[in-house]
Parts: structure tokens; C-alpha cells; sequence
């Protein structure tokens, strides 16, 4: 056990603030240095601001999930304090209990049993009999299913500078597939990555239309085609466009409204076809965005769309409109796919890299 005080103590608001406040000073410092110092103080402090940088990035993603986690962690969070409460020992009924706060909570049926059972398995052998240390235990366990498999240690698109990564974005309409696209585009361009965005959706003109005034918004160039044109046609022009202008990331709006895997997969097989041909050493990435309101048929979606493309990873999009927050878990307990970005929020900005560490601490730990 131990992972909510590692994460109490690491995410300290407290312990940030006066880290920030030492650098900010630190900062001061420097810059009253007098010129004849200023050549040796200079690298000096360039590291020290962007250490603070970094400290005030991470400590406004932090935000971020504590905002945009706010309803999961009232549902879940809550549920957990309110369990401990009520229970000076933990028995079967407390269990019972916990097996219901899970499963509201959308980790999943069969999740939820195996975590529940290695819980009773772990509290028996280590006579564990307290409630709170058995929560704990739960956030332990829940941390440790999610990375069994491998570790994601870089979730951020790769890229090489002899050609464009290629990423198509897949998911049934409705899910905000076209407004995450264009947060991911602005995550990129804010990298200085040069990006084109491919509509390549041309069985529904609405999704076209909407790409362009988001393309228009966040200064990113956009290729589109005709109503109902071959999506193929419309990947090709943009493929061209992207390797004769240097482009670093191309990313790929397709048809949400397909209805089986074998019209999925003849479409995205002829996408494949152009992109291997025109780009064929290009990093090539297949994200499937989920809403998170949808709860288990967010997993159902992304098991059919698993099996008929194959996925590189999720985007998990109005996690702050959701009271489920476990739904990221199922996600990867079933498939083994990785949540690579996360929707916390409306605006443009409010995609972010999943960080599982800031998404249990802004999911489980009671903020009250």
C-alpha cells in the first residue's frame, strides 16, 4: 500500500506553492545580479525558469483533472468516504458494497470482480480489518491492473523529421470526434508542429463545415473535398500536400457513421492503401475517440472498432460531463490499449496527456 500518500504528497498544493514561490525568488535573485555576473548567472537562469515553468505546467494540469473530474470524484470519491464511514470493520457486506460503487462508477463487470476478489484475497492474508486501508489498497490495486501489461512511458505522438506522422481519427458520430481533432491539431501547433487537418468525412457535409471553422480558429491549414467525394480521393490530395510541404502531423477526420466492420474495414483499408503508397516510412498512429457519458458502450464501440482496424490508442473525450469516471480503466482491462489523450473540459486547450498517477489522485482522493 502507500499510493494515496505518494499521491497526497506529490500533488501537495501546498508544498507546490512554496516550490514556486522558492523559484520565483530564486528568479528575482538572478535578475538583480549585476552585469558583470550576468554571462555565469544567465544559464543559471534559464534553468531556473524553466523548472518553475514546469512546476506551474504541471501543477496547472493538475488543475485541470480536479476540475474536469469533479462529478467522477463527488460519485466515486464520496462513495468510497461514506463506505468508510459506515463500516468500523470491513465484512461481506462492506465488499458487497464496494462491488456496487465500482461497477456505477463503469469499471466494469469484470474488472470490478477480479479487483474485489484480489482485495478479499490480499485484506485476509495481511488481516487487514479497517476500512480506509482497504480503500487504499483498492487504489493500489486499481493503479498496478491498469500498468500490469506494459508501462506507458511516452503517450505523446512520435515523429521524425523525413516525414509526417499520419494519424487517423476513427469513432461513431456524435462521440466529439471533430472537436478533438482540432484540440489535437492546437496541442501540436502550440509545439511548433506544422499540421494539416485531412476532412476526409465527406458522407456528412456538417462535419466539413465544422472542421473549417475550427481549422480557421487555431491557424491550421485543412484540406477538404466534395460531398459525398471518394474519402480515399480526399487522404490522397492531402498525403500530396502534406509530403510536398514539409508537413510534421496530418491528421485524418473518417466517416462516423459506418455501421458494420466490414464497411469499416473496406474503407479504412483503402485509406491504408494511400497512405502506404504516398507516405510508406511516415509514423502512422489509429486513434478511436470515446465519450465517456456513453459509459459500457464506450467499451462495446471500441472493442468493434479494435477488432475491424486495430487501435494505437483512445481519446477519451467530456470526462468533465461524466459522474463515471472508471470507464478509462474498463477500457484498458479489456483491450489493452492505453488512453493517450484525455477531454477535461470545453475549451481548446483542455486535451491533455493522460497521466494516470493525476487521474487517481483526482479521482479517488476526497478533496472535502
Amino acid at each position: 500500500m502507500g499510493l494515496i500518500k505518494f499521491l497526497k504528497e506529490k500533488f501537495s498544493k501546498k508544498k507546490e506553492e512554496k516550490e514556486l514561490d522558492k523559484k520565483e525568488n530564486n528568479i528575482s535573485e538572478v535578475n538583480e545580479q549585476n552585469d558583470s555576473k550576468l554571462e555565469d548567472n544567465s544559464i543559471k537562469k534559464e534553468e531556473d525558469i524553466k523548472e518553475l515553468n514546469d512546476n506551474k505546467d504541471s501543477n496547472s494540469d493538475l488543475e485541470k483533472y480536479d476540475k474536469g473530474l469533479e462529478k467522477s470524484r463527488k460519485s466515486f470519491a464520496n462513495k468510497l468516504k461514506s463506505l468508510s464511514k459506515k463500516y468500523k470493520k470491513v465484512n461481506q457486506e462492506y465488499f458487497d458494497n464496494l462491488e456496487e460503487v465500482l461497477i456505477e462508477a463503469d469499471v466494469g463487470v469484470k474488472l470490478t470482480l477480479d479487483v474485489i476478489q484480489e482485495l478479499l484475497e490480499k485484506s485476509r492474508k495481511e488481516k487487514l480489518e479497517d476500512p480506509e486501508e482497504i480503500n487504499e489498497l483498492l487504489i493500489d490495486i486499481l493503479f498496478l491492473k491498469y500498468v500490469k501489461e506494459n508501462e506507458d512511458k511516452n503517450l505523446e505522438l512520435k515523429f521524425d523529421s523525413k516525414n509526417p506522422t499520419i494519424c487517423l481519427i476513427v469513432g461513431v458520430n456524435g462521440v466529439g470526434k471533430t472537436t478533438s481533432i482540432a484540440k489535437l491539431a492546437y496541442r501540436y501547433i502550440k509545439q511548433n508542429k506544422k499540421v494539416l487537418i485531412v476532412a476526409a468525412d465527406t458522407f456528412r457535409a456538417a462535419a466539413v463545415d465544422q472542421l473549417e471553422i475550427w481549422a480557421k480558429r487555431i491557424n491550421c491549414d485543412i484540406v477538404t473535398g466534395l460531398n459525398n467525394q471518394d474519402p480515399a480521393s480526399v487522404l490522397y490530395k492531402g498525403l500530396e500536400k502534406a509530403k510536398n510541404e514539409n508537413y510534421d502531423l496530418v491528421i485524418i477526420d473518417t466517416a462516423g457513421r459506418l455501421q458494420n466492420k466490414v464497411n469499416l474495414m473496406n474503407e479504412l483499408s483503402k485509406m491504408s492503401k494511400v497512405i502506404n503508397k504516398l507516405s510508406p516510412d511516415s509514423i502512422k498512429e489509429t486513434l478511436l475517440i470515446i465519450d465517456a457519458t456513453t459509459g459500457q458502450n464506450g467499451v462495446l464501440q471500441a472493442k468493434s472498432f479494435y477488432e475491424a482496424t486495430g487501435l494505437t490508442g483512445i481519446i477519451i473525450t467530456k470526462m468533465d460531463g461524466t459522474s463515471k469516471g472508471g470507464i478509462i480503466l474498463s477500457i484498458r482491462d479489456e483491450l489493452g490499449i492505453p488512453v493517450r489523450f484525455i477531454g477535461l473540459g470545453e475549451k481548446v486547450d483542455d486535451l491533455e496527456l493522460f497521466d494516470l498517477e493525476k487521474y487517481l489522485y483526482s479521482l479517488c482522493i476526497n478533496k472535502e
